[in-house]
């Protein structure tokens, strides 16, 4: 499906549903509307996701910060919800310069730039999975959905992802979806790596 991305910012579009292993039906949107960015809000300040602050700058990002200026930035999420519009997992693509890292690794100075990036060719790609639809065999075929999706408004993209190198599940699910380590992007001190999807052949 060919679709103008990003949307409006707070429009949604059903793009595709997806099966968990136990057999629940899952719907894929493209964009978020109004509740479910209260409900991104609200699970990126839950202390109780040890994983998810520990590993994201979604309190930051969502929780603390403005949905609609980081949504300014061209950011196109999608977000995997079940048949009670409960938002069991998003994905986001958008234009960043490669190795560029993700807000709780940016100096202040760095942070005052963070809106005038350099457009390029390359867009990142960044996921989450939440409680309790964790480990229901849905992350990976939902991203890679979406990556699909985007790929196919962006077809000249080239896609790397910034993470932990302390969370494994990440770094195991880009891999799954082609994704290869950058080691010369490394940030060892920081535990920060940057991973590039191999080209199609």
């Amino acid at each position: 499906m060919k679709q103008k991305l990003p949307l409006p910012v707070y429009e949604c579009i059903e793009v595709g549903t997806l099966k968990s292993k136990d057999g629940e039906e899952f719907t894929v949107l493209a964009g978020l509307d109004k509740g479910l960015v209260e409900q991104l809000k609200t699970k990126s300040l839950d202390e109780g996701d040890i994983e998810l602050q520990k590993n994201t700058s979604d309190r930051k990002r969502f929780g603390e910060g403005s949905y609609e200026e980081w949504y300014s930035k061209e950011r196109t999420p999608f977000a995997l919800v079940d048949k009670s519009k409960a938002l069991a997992a998003i994905a986001w693509f958008g234009p960043k310069p490669l190795g560029r890292k993700s807000l709780r690794y940016l100096s202040e100075a760095e942070l005052a730039k963070e809106g005038a990036q350099d457009k390029t060719q390359w867009h990142t790609i960044v996921y989450r999975s939440y409680d309790p639809f964790r480990g229901r065999g849905l992350m990976t075929r939902f991203v890679q959905f979406a990556l699909d999706t985007y790929r196919s408004a962006y077809p000249e993209a080239k896609f790397w992802a910034g993470m932990s190198t302390d969370n494994p599940a990440s770094i195991g699910l880009a891999s799954k979806l082609g994704f290869i380590v950058r080691e010369d992007l490394a940030d060892p001190e920081a535990h920060w790596m940057a991973m590039v999807l191999e080209p199609r052949q």
